[in-house]
């Protein structure tokens, strides 16, 4: 009990609450810590989807373009995290209301817990695959969840915890993935790689491809403020997140992309998003890159659940570490349903129908509509500018829905040649700004204000 309480209290001190913060960290902390983030088996395995579906050059070219997209979305959600010192998920306040924003939260907790489960089970057939070769025991459910566990008691240590151990491990991961570049560039050259023959049948399109990509990028950004509010300066949280997100997403789909043309190439017909597959191609450092990029990532996403159900009610307070042994319990229990690894390309649609709205609407509200400036009221449990009617922004909630239904029809009923994402986010955007233009501020952002309980602008003067 009172290691439990000393644990309690080291994360009172370092504001997981729900409260704005006060950045402190350089670019370089945030550009290794979103480095780290992505360097991950389920970016790296996002790779192997395309080929042969399409050519390797089509492949890369969407790789590059999609997270170039989905980075600019990324940093100007992390942007407001940084000014404002608020969590994603607590600046959904602002357009959808004080009780609206209770939906996305909702949503978030949702989608980071789906993607928890993902790395915990990739994880958990990776290591079972070492076991078994050396023991012929197998059983990949257990170690799926001896890998959640770990998770989790990392992801209780909060903020500083993991921007101490995600650099170390960046490096690390680095170290590997130049290797496996290497035996795969030294086997074959980049042109036999494009004279690869494509499958139409593989159900693949650059389109296609884009729109998984940028799914990708829109599932990392509902952490971009949760982590971008630690970056001392605005300038800092977006060139280091920027820098690092692109970095890594680029390297590890590459990865994957190259992994997969690699062993085709080879002769042998592997299973998209099998990373089985890729150990027994480039040996047991693969298997160690991918144990150890889940404990780096995955600790992110259950802190990311965590920070979201801790802000979930403003004025509420409720303490990081129950809620965190809570979401992490049902993590757990959730890293058994080995199934979900079927469905990974119908939970990136999800993540997209959910979370590209949503952003388009923030991104109009917060810059154009309230002219980079968020009060205090955001902070409060009843009444204020964020309050609305009842505390829902019926407004948001209509484009949210509209938004999210196009991207559902224009991926599977009317598939469209340019995508749904683009189109979806611009729809939405569009559609919230007209909506909601006769509520804009009137003039510019007033500055911050040294009383806490003053109705000024809710920003860190960075």
């Amino acid at each position: 009990m009172n290691l439990y309480r000393r644990l309690d209290q080291h994360l009172e001190t370092h504001s997981e609450t729900g409260q704005p913060v006060v950045g402190e960290l350089t670019g370089r902390r945030i550009f290794m810590i979103w480095l780290a983030a992505n360097l991950v088996v389920t970016t790296m395995l996002t790779g192997t989807l395309f080929v042969p579906g399409i050519g390797y050059g089509a492949a890369a070219t969407a790789i590059l373009i999609g997270t170039l997209v989905g980075a600019a979305v990324l940093t100007a959600v992390g942007a407001i995290g940084t000014r404002t010192g608020l969590a994603t998920m607590a600046l959904t306040r602002g357009p959808f209301g004080l009780r609206g924003s209770m939906l996305p939260v909702a949503a978030n907790v949702t989608v980071l817990m789906g993607w928890s489960w993902v790395q915990a089970m990739l994880a958990g057939i990776t290591v079972d695959h070492l076991i078994a070769g050396f023991t012929g025991w197998s059983n990949p459910v257990l170690w799926s969840v001896v890998c959640e566990i770990i998770v989790v008691s990392l992801a209780i240590f909060g903020h500083s915890g993991i921007a101490k151990v995600e650099p170390w491990l960046a490096v690390f991961i680095l170290a590997v993935m130049g290797y496996v570049f290497y035996l795969a560039l030294s086997a074959f050259s980049v042109t036999d790689f494009q004279a690869l023959p494509e499958d139409p049948e593989a159900g693949m399109t650059s389109i296609i491809a884009l729109d998984i990509v940028i799914a990708t990028a829109i599932s990392w950004t509902v952490l971009s403020a949760d982590f971008n509010r630690f970056a001392r300066t605005p300038r800092a949280g977006v060139v280091g997140s920027g820098l690092g997100y692109t970095t890594s997403t680029v390297l590890a789909m590459l990865l994957g992309l190259t992994g997969i043309s690699y062993l085709i190439a080879s002769g042998t017909s592997p299973e998209a998003f099998d990373p089985v597959a890729f150990v027994e191609g480039f040996g047991t450092p693969v298997a160690v890159v991918i144990f150890f990029s889940v404990m780096a990532t995955n600790t992110m996403a259950v802190y990311g659940m965590t920070t979201s159900a801790v802000g979930l009610l403003p004025g509420r307070r409720f303490r990081f570490l129950p809620t965190a042994l809570v979401l992490g319990g049902v993590s757990v229990l959730g890293s058994t349903w080995l199934a979900l690894l079927d469905q990974f390309t119908d939970f990136l649609v999800m993540i997209s129908a959910f979370f590209i709205p949503v952003f388009a609407i923030l991104l109009i509200d917060y810059y154009l509509l309230r002219r980079a400036r968020y009060t205090r009221d955001i902070l409060n449990s009843a009444g204020g500018a964020y309050w609305y009617r009842q505390g829902v922004n019926w407004r948001a909630f209509l484009v949210w829905f509209a938004g999210a239904a196009s991207i559902y029809c224009w991926t599977y009923v009317w598939p469209l040649a340019v995508g749904a994402s683009i189109p979806a986010f611009l729809l939405s955007a569009a559609a919230y700004l007209a909506l909601s233009w006769h509520t804009r501020s009137p003039g510019r952002a007033a500055p911050a204000s040294s009383d806490p309980d003053s109705p000024a602008q809710l920003s860190t003067t960075r």
